[in-house]
């Protein structure tokens, strides 16, 4: 009997730029047609590190350019244009794929919203770097005018930096869940989500923030109740003591286990650590819940049991 699974793509399943874009997700569809062609329900979620940077640099060039006519972009909004064209190259490429192996099942992408606390402590504590490199000048102009919080990141200059908060829930969530019930491959909390707060009445707000998109797909999965998260990434499996001559893979982890080796501090933050923290929170959440990460092209192997870290109770 076929899963209902929830895929977290990350950044090399997308590629750097619009043509890699366009390859990468070529071999991407094929991995999760493969799941597809299974028997399993499968709901995308991706990353946006290098599309959002890249959309944030081109807005903020235009408004430097012509100040008098274009006003600044704000963040939410260059997180929902990332969630449009990949969405687009990620439908046309699933479509060709099931299409190609004789599957008449449709693909949508859900422009998606991610509430998070207006509260969180992230908002006093920015870490997360995006957009262009500027000169000590253009740092403090930005600061005067707009308020940006910046850094001086690794001599290469100073880097705008934002929130990165939690996420509590989705607000498109009964529209996911009544695509995923109609039979389509959706789509949903592209980039982790566009970060919005609610204010007076039922309006939602943009936050400057971006939602790391692993935590992002914890919340979707235990939302759609699936069954299984898969969290891809470039390696086939987790390690301890990665790197170093005693490097071990792991076939298993408990959530006890997990939360030893992130204590003892095997798992890099911005890299393994918001994987490893995800799996176990959608491991616990409701029995006979599990969670795996692996490689792309590894994923149909890792949901067979035969490859992967499997992440369970």
């Amino acid at each position: 009997m076929g899963k209902r699974i929830v895929i977290a793509l990350g950044g090399n399943a997308l590629g750097n730029n619009l043509p890699e874009q366009m390859i990468a997700v070529k071999q991407t569809a094929k991995a999760i047609v493969d799941l597809i062609e299974e028997g399993h329900e499968v709901i995308i979620a991706h990353g946006n590190g290098p599309q959002v940077g890249m959309i944030q640099k081109a807005m903020a060039e235009l408004t430097r350019s012509e100040p008098e006519k274009y006003i600044p972009c704000p963040l939410s909004v260059c997180v929902a244009m990332s969630q449009g064209y990949i969405g687009y190259d990620l439908q046309n490429a699933l479509r060709e794929e099931l299409l190609d192996r004789g599957i008449n099942k449709g693909v949508a992408t859900v422009l998606t919203q991610v509430e998070v606390d207006p509260e969180d402590k992230a908002f006093q504590n920015p870490t997360k770097p995006i957009g262009a490199f500027m000169t000590k000048e253009e740092a403090d102009k930005m600061v005067a005018e707009r308020g940006y919080n910046v850094i001086e990141d690794a001599g290469r200059g100073y880097r705008r930096v934002v929130a990165s908060p939690k996420p509590q829930s989705i607000i498109e969530i009964q529209s996911i869940r009544d695509m995923v019930a109609a039979g389509l491959v959706v789509v949903a909390c592209g980039g982790g989500g566009i970060p919005v707060y609610k204010t007076e009445g039922h309006h939602l707000k943009g936050a400057a923030a971006v939602i790391d998109k692993d935590f992002a797909s914890c919340v979707l999965a235990q939302q759609v109740e699936a069954d299984t998260l898969i969290i891809l990434t470039a390696v086939e499996k987790v390690a301890i003591n990665f790197g170093k001559p005693n490097e071990q893979w792991l076939d298993s982890l408990t959530p006890d286990e997990a939360r030893k080796y992130i204590a003892e501090g095997h798992f890099a933050p911005g890299s393994m650590l918001p994987k490893v923290q995800a799996a176990v929170e959608f491991a616990e959440s409701a029995p006979g819940r599990s969670a795996l990460i692996t490689l792309l092209e590894k994923a149909k192997d890792g949901v067979a049991g035969r490859t992967g870290t499997a992440i369970h109770q």
